[in-house]
């Protein structure tokens, strides 16, 4: 059975102190209230730490934004994937929109990441989708065919069986649009075909894929309708301890 899942992405966002606090308010308000869904907060590197220290881990997981394709070295500045993973932390999103547009990676780069990201028994939290023009031009299932295929589908089954995928109609994040549910779900269905082509239904089935663009309080519940959508990547709501509750009490 795939997990419903409810990642928070605080991108550059809270000091340590705020962020400790943000983090100890989700895990109180998780606790007192049934999970149907696994809850991740995903920090800035240099909250996770504290924020791993904050969270009871059976009901809060915490996760890194980011790590380097390399495997350590002359990179200053860059954080690898094994000192993700000697924080504490179980998750790391790879690949999210901005990293793509500001910061220049591209298929190979993700490729990379995922690839140590997993040796470091990581889960990676998988972003991909189209921008606006690509969404108007029709491109959209090409392009998340591309970036599925070229930065994961050399993965085995059971390192695949370790991806979590978000699907971000990038048109959608920080404008107040979101993506009609039948939108959602029709590529979020085109996502789990490609995975089922590639590994077998069985792997496609058991895939979480969640939706990442403008996913809030008053629309989660019926983005998480729709039968392929297993959840949300959350930016601006997540910021917000009642906000985050609230598109988790979705489920």
């Amino acid at each position: 059975m795939r997990q419903n899942i409810v990642a928070g992405n605080w991108k550059m966002n809270k000091t340590l102190q705020e962020g400790i606090d943000l983090a100890k308010e989700v895990n109180q308000k998780a606790g007192n209230t049934t999970l149907n869904c696994k809850v991740v907060l995903g920090t800035p590197f240099i909250h996770i730490t504290e924020a791993v220290k904050a969270v009871d881990k059976n009901r809060v997981s915490i996760s890194a934004q980011n790590c380097a394709d390399k495997e350590s070295g002359a990179y200053t500045g860059e954080v690898s994937a094994a000192m993700v993973k000697s924080t504490g932390a179980e998750y790391v999103i790879l690949g999210h929109s901005e990293r793509r547009a500001y910061y220049g990676e591209n298929e190979a780069i993700l490729k990379e990441k995922t690839d140590l990201a997993l040796k470091n028994e990581l889960k990676p939290i998988f972003c991909i989708g189209e921008v606006l023009s690509e969404r108007e031009s029709e491109k959209h299932f090409e392009v998340v065919k591309k970036q599925v295929e070229e930065s994961l589908f050399h993965l085995s089954t059971e390192e695949f069986s370790n991806i979590v995928l978000a699907y971000e109609p990038v048109w959608a994040i920080g404008t107040g649009k979101t993506a009609t549910t039948e939108q959602a779900q029709e590529m979020h269905a085109f996502i789990r075909n490609l995975v089922a082509e590639k590994y077998g239904k069985e792997t496609a089935e058991n895939v979480s894929i969640l939706y990442g663009g403008s996913c809030k309080p008053d629309n989660a519940k019926e983005l998480f309708s729709n039968p392929d959508v297993d959840g949300g990547l959350i930016g601006g709501a997540s910021l917000k301890a009642d906000d985050f509750m609230g598109i988790i009490d979705a489920f």
